[in-house]
C-alpha cells in the first residue's frame, strides 16, 4: 500500500485545508459511494495527526496516510492521489500492486 501525491494535489491540499508542515491527511473508506475498486464504499479524508501509520509518505512536509483499521479498503491496491481541474478536488486513482 503505496501513496502517492502529485506536485498539484499537494498544493490544493496545502491551500484548502491550510496545512503546514507537521499536519496530516488520514485517507480512509467511507460507506456510501463508489470509486473505481469498490462499489457501495468511497474514499474520504480528514486532517489529523499521524498515529502509527499502517502506510504513508511525506510531500511538503505534510504527512498522508492510512492506518491499520484503513488496510481493508486499501488492500492489494497503491493509492495516487491527483488534483482534479474539472473538480477543482482531488482526483484518487487504484493501483493494483499484486
Amino acid at each position: 500500500m503505496k501513496i502517492e501525491i502529485t506536485d498539484e494535489a499537494s498544493k490544493w491540499f496545502r491551500e484548502e485545508l491550510d496545512l503546514v508542515p507537521g499536519d496530516g491527511i488520514h485517507f480512509y473508506g467511507k460507506v456510501y459511494g463508489k470509486t473505481m475498486v469498490h462499489d457501495g464504499f468511497s474514499i474520504a479524508m480528514r486532517k489529523e495527526k499521524p498515529i502509527d501509520p499502517e502506510s504513508s509518505t511525506v510531500v511538503d512536509g505534510i504527512t498522508y496516510f492510512i492506518t491499520d483499521s484503513d488496510t481493508w479498503f486499501f488492500a492489494r491496491y497503491d493509492l495516487l492521489v491527483e488534483y482534479d481541474p474539472k473538480l477543482d478536488g482531488p482526483n484518487y486513482i487504484f493501483k493494483s500492486n499484486e
